[in-house]
């Protein structure tokens, strides 16, 4: 069917689907946006280590929210252009020939493949699956999760015709279409990191079926159209292209006007970390290493499970979550919260968090790492928790720049993206654990965006450098304040230590949650 886009102004469609929600976005010809819809959907934590989701939550976040932007008035549905759609890491979703989905998925956060691990690096040796796939075999990635369906859920597995990522899932709903994006190959260690390229015989060395995994295209390539059912839901036309998309960190990423090498985007949304743009891969097992969504360029990531999460949960467990939505009155949660840690000084009067809600990824890669506060009285206040948990959230960050940089990375500023930048306390504080500047950009939605750009990219609508040059703006600015890093200086030592120290407790405490 054609497309009748007469007189309708373009319009591109980004989506994201992250790990507490979906948000889509509309944006015009100069990255302005004109419709933004979000919908929330539940994490399931059946066993100890298992964190889950149904994708069938996304695809239907996806839909609803696709139709929401489309009948807000703000634009012609009629001129949207592309949709590219970004999602969260490491999924591992098996569907049949049809797009059906078979089963929930583990999420970047479940850590039930451990077991698997060890035993496929009791016979693969750790360097070679690091010299090919350029990541460590760890639980959160899609490999052991793969292995994990066949042997303990064989009935799925016996009907899965492809295991899917999370936006590749979506993008089959609206379009039928199986696809795998190259910036989230880092997800299968079969797949060499430099080239692209699928190797066979490691993917059977590690038990992993390839034939399940559909070949890798570039992010930025049209799959497909959208299939008349969809437009029939949402109103966008039949036909309208959708591209790859990507790897919600990478178009968060672009979103932020990273497209050059040592260019590097903080991320405060439900994780945290960093993503600095790499124009030669690096491997560091210490790591994660991915490939950006603008091609010739790696990503070279720290990954901290629970960053802005830290924060819900403390608000959630000391049972200011609702209070403080309803005095918030118009104003942000975060300011609310900002304003109790604003109060407390630097470093918390000697209070330490370490933010292993739910284990760790990079830099120490522990499953079993557990979340503390260290330095506790009774003096201790609600401004005091609040502070330390975004000061122990910011010393994650610096103990991954760190490392990062030991591997050759030079950061000289970091474009900040996520729900933690609605915080200026937070901001501040990040410059100064880490020394560096923290620019928040202009757009509160720079995820979406990113993958409205490739959509844009895509369709021909102009190249990353050009679209980040006419879509990107630089918001607000934090400079390090030097008495405060001084300060934090000493408490990062203290805070670096703790986890050598505590690590057989914590393995002791979580066999005894088992």
């Amino acid at each position: 069917m054609g497309i009748d886009r007469t007189g309708a102004p373009a319009v591109h469609l980004g989506v994201d689907i992250g790990t507490s929600g979906c948000r889509t976005i509309a944006v015009d010809a100069e990255g302005r946006t004109l419709a933004v819809a979000d919908r929330t959907y539940a994490l399931h934590t059946p066993a100890p280590g298992w964190v889950e989701q149904d994708p069938n939550d996304w695809i239907e976040g996806a839909l609803d929210t696709i139709a929401e932007v489309c009948a807000s008035g703000t634009f012609d549905p009629a001129g949207v252009r592309g949709i590219g759609v970004d999602g969260q890491s490491w999924a591992c979703v098996p569907v049949d020939a049809d797009g059906r989905v078979l089963a929930n998925s583990p999420i970047w956060m479940d850590t039930r493949c451990q077991p698997l691990c060890d035993e496929i690096l009791a016979t693969v040796p750790a360097s070679e699956v690091l010299a090919l796939a350029g990541n460590r075999l760890s639980p959160s990635y899609s490999t052991a999760k793969a292995i994990w369906f066949e042997r303990e859920r064989p009935d799925v597995h016996a009907r899965t015709r492809w295991f899917l990522q999370c936006n590749s899932v979506v993008v089959m709903a609206l379009t039928g279409v199986a696809s795998q994006d190259r910036s989230q190959d880092y997800g299968w260690h079969f797949i060499d990191v430099a080239t692209g390229r699928a190797d066979r015989a490691a993917a059977a060395r590690l038990g992993v079926d390839a034939d399940r995994i559909p070949t890798s295209v570039e992010p930025t390539t049209v799959v497909g159209g959208v299939r008349a059912a969809v437009a029939a839901r949402t109103g966008v036309p039949e036909g309208t292209p959708v591209v790859a998309g990507g790897l919600d960190a990478a178009c968060g990423t672009l979103g932020a006007g990273v497209v050059r090498p040592g260019q590097t985007q903080e991320q405060g949304g439900q994780a945290g970390g960093m993503s600095i743009a790499m124009d030669a891969p690096v491997a560091d097992e210490r790591l994660i290493l991915s490939r950006h969504v603008v091609p010739g360029l790696w990503l070279l990531q720290g990954g901290t499970v629970a960053g802005a999460a830290s924060l819900a949960w403390l608000t959630r467990v000391v049972g200011e979550a609702e209070r403080l939505a309803a005095q918030a009155g118009g104003r942000d949660v975060y300011e609310e919260v900002s304003a109790l840690a604003d109060g407390a000084p630097v470093g918390s009067g000697g209070l330490v968090f370490l933010p292993y809600l739910s284990g760790e990824r990079s830099p120490i890669w522990d499953s079993d790492a557990r979340g503390a506060f260290v330095g506790l009285t009774l003096a201790t206040g609600r401004g005091e928790l609040y502070r330390a948990v975004m000061e122990g959230v910011a010393m994650a960050l610096r103990h991954n720049l760190e490392v990062a940089a030991s591997a050759g990375a030079q950061v000289a500023e970091l474009l900040a993206i996520g729900g933690a930048t609605k915080s200026p306390l937070w901001m501040q504080i990040k410059a100064d654990t880490t020394g560096l500047p923290v620019v928040v950009a202009a757009n509160p939605n720079a995820t979406p965006l990113g993958a409205a750009m490739l959509a844009a990219i895509g369709t021909g609508a102009g190249d990353a450098a050009e679209l980040v040059a006419r879509w990107v703006q630089r918001g607000t600015a934090f400079a390090p304040d030097a008495a405060a890093g001084a300060r934090y200086d000493l408490l990062y030592r203290t805070y670096a230590g703790l986890y050598p120290a505590l690590t057989p407790g914590m393995h002791d405490l979580a066999a005894f949650g088992r």
